[in-house]
């Protein structure tokens, strides 16, 4: 019938719009990292895997999400122009001497999402790759996918990790800058603060 026709049509649109959302990898032991299946695959790690995730997955590009006392060098095999550091505690709310997310962060990170070329992996890391790396890869994936619903990253994000836990802050800075109207918010308050861990893992089922 009609209904039966377009809901099987409506059911693969789905699927695609899942595979392209489903480029989120959360390496969560220092054991190899197979190299991605896509050169799209957006990995997201503690600071501990940097240089053993740019080794195995064949990164060209890393975002650093970290307080400015943390010097992080750019890694070997990490061209010019093609490391961003956002200096920045994690934090939701002003605190005394820490340095809070702000619209300069996301703009920068906007920025820096948009002009990888997607022909190698895309690392960010944080301190723990829980709650800064995670939302900013959930906003990369809503910079590079505008037109997909924020509900289907946030869910890739989900599945790609238990335990991820998205600094709200910068979250809702994002949701603003990409004129998402509130439902980037509500897309991460929907998938729950996830396990806790001291440090991001993987799920691998």
């Amino acid at each position: 019938t009609f209904q039966r026709a377009c809901q099987m049509i409506g059911n693969r649109a789905e699927s695609a719009r899942q595979r392209e959302m489903d480029i989120l990898t959360l390496p969560r032991q220092p054991t190899k990292i197979k190299p991605a299946m896509s050169p799209e695959t957006i990995y997201v790690a503690p600071l501990s895997l940097v240089q053993m995730t740019i080794a195995d997955a064949r990164v060209s590009h890393l975002v650093t999400l970290i307080n400015d006392e943390t010097v992080i060098q750019t890694p070997e095999g990490i061209g010019a122009g093609r490391h961003l550091r956002l200096a920045m505690n994690d934090i939701c709310e002003p605190q005394s001497g820490l340095v809070p997310p702000c619209e300069g962060h996301v703009s920068d990170l906007i920025k820096f999402a948009l002009a990888w070329d997607r022909k190698a992996p895309l690392l960010i890391h944080c301190w723990a790759g829980i709650s800064r790396s995670t939302a900013a890869a959930f906003i990369t994936l809503c910079a590079l996918n505008p037109e997909a619903s924020e509900r289907e990253a946030a869910r890739a994000l989900r599945r790609a990790s238990p335990t991820a836990y998205p600094n709200r802050l910068l979250v809702a800075l994002a949701d603003e800058a990409l004129s998402r109207d509130g439902r980037m918010m509500t897309a991460i308050e929907e998938i729950g603060r996830g396990l806790m861990s001291l440090t991001g893992v993987l799920n691998t089922h």
